[in-house]
């Protein structure tokens, strides 16, 4: 099916923002989903790192997911509001 038909508005070209929503989203609540798991499930961590091997690894995983997710829910929010003030002035 092209982009234009699966397009919600025709008038309006599709230039990712549902796909920035949407993978800024998951990519946030992945990095939440570890950060939860590593401080009820995985030993949780000290200031010196992460009690077990599983630990480290929710660790990094969160450390990457919620500074990159946040950025690219940000940016899909930011189209978003665009599109939409675009949308009202025609």
């Amino acid at each position: 099916m092209p982009a234009s038909s699966r397009n919600q508005n025709p008038t309006q070209p599709d230039d990712g923002t549902r796909q920035l929503l949407q993978w800024g989203s998951s990519i946030l609540g992945s990095g939440f989903l570890a950060a939860i798991l590593l401080l009820t499930v995985l030993g949780g961590f000290s200031p010196t790192g992460a009690s077990t091997n599983t630990g480290w690894f929710a660790l990094i995983v969160a450390l990457a997911c919620i500074p990159f997710g946040s950025l690219l829910l940000a940016l899909g929010v930011a189209k978003w509001f665009r599109n939409r003030r675009i949308a009202q002035d025609r």
